[in-house]
């Protein structure tokens, strides 16, 4: 096992530019396209069914739980009825399908077929393996899924492993800083990285009366001031959240080391800005409005 001292922030920098990439199926028409085939077209239900598919046919309150931040009455028209209409495995083969299109269509074939998304690809997967189970419920449901043999989906498969990693112990420390799911959004979008309110609406089944209520909560505790804009103690305990996910993340990286972490971070950097250019993401998913 390699170790080494790294740079407090990059697991997280190599985190998000490996996130950035993963999260490009969820917008992608390819995953539709594929869905709509077997049976599920809503595309709430598809979000729900792709991300959960590796635990098997659960029930709305392990969705709800394992993500989060999405409404509960949203997720429970959809799920466990998605699982009538078509298996946890016929989804997740839908889901290999779209990925594999979409990706060549954001990259192209000439860098899914390079030496740098092989190098990625071991790369991303030896930092896989420090990966730990234990109160991680989406990582170890997607651990059990085997490693595809194309180098752009054994890359996109560590990518969500890495992902739903740093995800699941992600949402420990948000419990233990008390805030539950919509909270976590707006205090997120107050930072003015996380998601625009209108897609929060949209994805997570929120309405706006939800989210001032959270704003007015956020606002009794000092978090959140008379502008909806972070306070002084709102700023320190979303620093505190994220570096707190961060030392819950360290294995991985350290694994990998300082030199695989810095290599690492510059292809699946170089990956995504290539997507991004490619008109991966809605143009107003990100932002306080």
């Amino acid at each position: 096992m390699t170790t080494a001292v790294l740079e407090p922030r990059a697991g997280r920098r190599c985190h998000n530019a490996l996130n950035s990439l993963h999260a490009t199926h969820y917008f992608a028409p390819e995953l539709g396209k594929e869905l709509g085939a077997i049976g599920v077209t809503d595309p709430r239900a598809v979000n729900f069914a792709v991300r959960s598919a590796a635990l098997g046919p659960v029930g709305a309150g392990t969705v709800a739980a394992t993500f989060y931040n999405y409404k509960y009455e949203l997720v429970a028209r959809h799920v466990p009825a998605v699982w009538e209409t078509a298996s946890p495995e016929d989804v997740l083969a839908a889901r290999a399908r779209a990925v594999d299109a979409s990706l060549r269509r954001l990259l192209g074939a000439e860098v899914l077929a390079s030496a740098e998304m092989a190098e990625a690809a071991r790369l991303a997967l030896r930092a896989a393996e420090a990966c730990t189970r234990a109160g991680r419920p989406l990582y170890s449901g997607h651990a059990d899924l085997p490693v595809p043999e194309e180098p752009h989906l054994a890359y996109w498969h560590a990518a969500t492993l890495l992902r739903e990693h740093r995800g699941d112990g992600h949402l420990a420390v948000l419990v233990a800083a008390g805030l539950d799911g919509l909270e976590a959004v707006v205090t997120h979008t107050a930072t003015g990285k996380g998601m625009a309110p209108k897609w929060v609406s949209v994805t997570r089944g929120w309405t706006r009366q939800d989210w001032d209520a959270a704003v007015d909560r956020l606002r009794s505790r000092g978090l959140l001031d008379a502008d909806g804009e972070l306070t002084q103690a709102g700023v320190a305990l979303r620093e505190q959240i994220e570096s707190d996910t961060d030392r819950l993340d360290r294995a991985p990286y350290e694994h990998l080391g300082a030199e695989g972490v810095a290599r690492l971070t510059e292809l699946a950097t170089a990956f995504a800005r290539t997507a991004v250019g490619s008109g991966a993401f809605p143009a107003d998913l990100f932002g306080k409005g």
